[in-house]
């Protein structure tokens, strides 16, 4: 509503000169459609305080806009993100959407999450067709939100408040229609988006009940029939050791060694790190044996243990805080020694994110005794 105030307050017949000449009010806002923002900043402040305020006016306005864009993108890539990972833990999208990378996001959401974009952009011929799939998608995921919240009744929502979204819902799938009906192009896109989605869904949904589990020769040899019979705590009068696993790294070997010198058990915990917003609630508990790293790792662990016959216990857990969540396994288990490795993140990741070592050493009990190995 402010820009179209703002846009009907210029005067149509004035003269505005452009890069290729002069041009009416009018025309110029079609030539500068594509940063129209920036020209009505620029229009504004040229005839409040003379051409060169103009200017740099124009280009504050460009600049602060184009931070909100850049805001506005993070958060959709964000969100795509973790719908696609949500939607994969929930059986809806093929299970190599949950793959995470080091740093705990999911691999390919994030190259379909940047990459599509990328080729809607490069692949539009025009702003203006960028601004029909805008305004379709976004006024079709409004629509299905409302229609969702009017028609569920399941959701605890209040009449007055269900009539006034119903309401909402009917003028929104109007306009939706009628942007279908108008832009025939963004129409085509939204369909094949759904179509491909719901391909894909179709897919996985039909081989749910095939599991599939491709494990390397070394894994292989691990697994046993005395392997459930080995997992069973075997408690002995002692302390307790909790070492953070993150790898097969010689801090694990230092553990088992102080475990069968001390006679304590080891408990050898395996957290991790998930980076990803609105990826909705955990269902269910996590399972280390789902987890083809953690599931090697934890594994020759158990097999170490129980032919040094030194009683290991494998933790395993999923979280977005590493180090808090290392903390509040040790403080609920009541260990006495807490064995980590030196931190091998990269030098922005240990100034955007922290140190997992630094941050643990800071908030640690002092009834814990913590234990910096490598």
């Amino acid at each position: 509503a402010l820009l179209g105030w703002a846009i009907l307050s210029l005067n149509p017949n004035a003269i505005v000169t452009l890069s290729d000449g002069a041009h009416s009010m009018r025309e110029a806002l079609h030539l500068r459609s594509e940063d129209s923002l920036r020209f009505i900043g620029e229009q504004f402040g040229t005839q409040t305080f003379g051409p060169l305020f103009g200017q740099a006016f124009g280009w504050i306005v460009g600049i602060v806009f184009l931070f909100l864009l850049v805001s506005a993108a993070n958060t959709a890539i964000v969100a795509m993100i973790g719908l696609l990972y949500m939607m994969a833990r929930d059986h809806e999208m093929p299970p190599v959407f949950t793959q995470l990378n080091r740093h705990g996001v999911p691999r390919l959401p994030i190259l379909i999450a940047v990459g599509l974009p990328v080729i809607v952009i490069i692949a539009t011929a025009n702003f203006t067709a960028l601004a029909g799939l805008y305004a379709i998608g976004v006024v079709g995921a409004i629509t299905v939100n409302l229609g969702s919240c009017a028609f569920n009744r399941a959701l605890p929502v209040k009449l007055h408040d269900r009539v006034l979204f119903g309401v909402t819902f009917v003028i929104l799938f109007l306009v939706e229609i009628t942007l279908a009906h108008t832009k025939t192009d963004a129409l085509q896109f939204v369909l094949a988006v759904l179509g491909v989605g719901m391909v894909l869904r179709t897919w996985t949904q039909k081989r749910s009940g095939i599991t599939t589990l491709t494990v390397t020769r070394q894994v292989a040899e691990m697994v046993s029939p005395t392997l459930a019979a080995s997992m069973q705590p075997r408690m002995q009068e002692g302390q307790r050791i909790m070492v953070a696993a993150r790898g097969i790294t010689p801090v694990l070997s230092y553990a088992l060694d102080e475990a069968q010198l001390r006679k304590a058990s080891l408990y050898v915990a395996f957290v991790k790190e998930v980076a990803v917003y609105y990826g909705g609630p955990v269902r269910g508990r996590a399972r280390w044996q789902d987890d083809s790293e953690a599931n090697a790792i934890l594994s020759l662990m158990l097999k170490l243990g129980c032919e040094r016959d030194i009683p290991v216990m494998p933790v395993y857990a999923m979280s977005d805080d590493p180090a808090a969540t290392i903390l509040d396994l040790a403080a609920t288990i009541g260990v006495d020694f807490l064995m980590i490795g030196t931190s091998h993140r990269l030098t922005l990741t240990n100034l955007l994110r922290g140190n997992v070592v630094t941050n643990i050493a800071a908030q640690l009990p002092d009834t814990i005794r913590l234990i910096i190995y490598g």
